[in-house]
């Protein structure tokens, strides 16, 4: 098969997988049926998968013993929100679940999770712009004021249509096609990431000399990042390689925060701090830095540094598990983060597949963690 042939194959799986799991609701703590699809892939390519008590998914692809043990790992869940309250009239309130931004919520579509084939639509209510005060004209409504209207008549029929308190709600799953390879979608963050290690690990079943790999698929990242630290207390990986977006700054309101652009090819994260309330973050391994580095340069493929305040993936907990892990943050670029539609480009997903599998590729029982071989 030709390099151009594969590559295009390559594209096209891993857009049709991470459309398909975009169309999937899955908020922190209900990603049942993001984890159903998801093994299924991987059952499929003969992979044998577990779940733990917490939901993560876990596939384990053998290797060399000898070899440092990599865990690889993104997050199936999304952000969204649970109701709270139905009120007499059948609207519903609810309360955040994750880093909901409050102003872009106003008139969003969303979806409340029932069951398959019940569950119901609804609209986050926007006042009326003929009764709109020239005071509420440019100020954002705080959630807690907010409601939903899901057409029901009163609450009794809202309960009737199994709502209640606690119902898991979520931006209205689609995607659009912006452009041949950029997507708009309902979580990209991070079923995005999934399609790529359901990928990565297709192409490393038929590779020889390489490590064992754990490809871990998370739940409970945006409520305080809580599944893939269980997982890594029981597999105690010496390596833990975590993938997420990094934020695209080639926007004109991002410019001042780095150099990360969209279609620009994958992304290594060299400094994160959370910076509000969890004062957590990650500064990678320098043995996972050389390693990448070299291998975007062999592969001469580009590689994207970011470095900023203000976000937090799991590698912040997983690094401190055992005696500590070797950490590192990979990622795609991604614009309108948390909102209902962020965009990433396939090219950027494809090129992060190829540095992953040639850089997991090539940890042998060589391979030094040993910092004092790169300081």
């Amino acid at each position: 098969m030709s390099g151009a042939n594969a590559s295009g194959e390559t594209r096209v799986r891993l857009k049709s997988l991470m459309c398909d799991l975009m169309l999937i609701p899955g908020l922190s703590g209900y990603e049942g049926r993001v984890r159903k699809r998801i093994a299924k892939d991987l059952q499929l390519l003969g992979l044998a998968t577990r779940t733990d008590r917490l939901g993560n998914l876990i596939a384990t692809l053998e290797g060399d013993a000898g070899a440092p043990t990599v865990m690889l790992f993104t997050h199936m869940d999304q952000l969204g929100f649970v109701v709270r309250k139905i009120e007499p009239n059948g609207f519903l309130r609810v309360e955040r679940l994750g880093g909901v931004p409050e102003r872009a919520l106003a008139s969003q579509e969303v979806l409340i999770c029932i069951e398959q084939g019940r569950d119901r639509p609804g609209v986050i209510a926007n006042k009326s712009h003929h009764a709109t005060t020239p005071d509420e004209k440019y100020k954002v409504v705080p959630y807690q004021d907010l409601y939903i209207d899901a057409g029901f008549a009163n609450a009794n029929a809202a309960v009737a249509a199994g709502v209640d308190i606690g119902s898991p709600v979520v931006y209205r799953p689609h995607w659009v096609e912006l452009s041949a390879d950029r997507i708009a979608g309902t979580a990209v963050d991070d079923r995005a990431g999934c399609a790529v290690i359901v990928e990565a690990a297709r192409q490393m079943i038929g590779r020889n000399g390489r490590p064992t790999v754990h490809f871990v698929f998370s739940v409970q990242e945006e409520f305080n990042l809580r599944g893939a630290l269980t997982a890594a207390q029981v597999l105690q990986p010496d390596i833990a390689i975590q993938l997420d977006l990094l934020l695209a700054t080639d926007t004109p309101d991002m410019g001042y925060r780095g150099d990360i652009q969209l279609g620009g090819g994958p992304a290594m994260s060299m400094y994160s701090f959370h910076g509000r309330g969890t004062l957590n973050g990650t500064i990678p391994h320098p043995a996972l830095v050389t390693l990448f580095d070299g291998v975007s340069r062999n592969l001469d493929m580009p590689l994207q540094r970011s470095a900023h305040t203000g976000a937090l993936t799991d590698s912040a907990y997983v690094q401190l598990v055992g005696q500590g892990v070797a950490s590192i943050d990979l990622g795609f670029p991604m614009r309108y983060s948390h909102s209902s539609l962020e965009v990433c480009d396939l090219g950027d997903l494809e090129g992060l597949t190829t540095l992953l599998v040639e850089g997991i590729c090539r940890i042998d029982k060589a391979f030094s963690l040993d910092r004092d071989d790169y300081e």
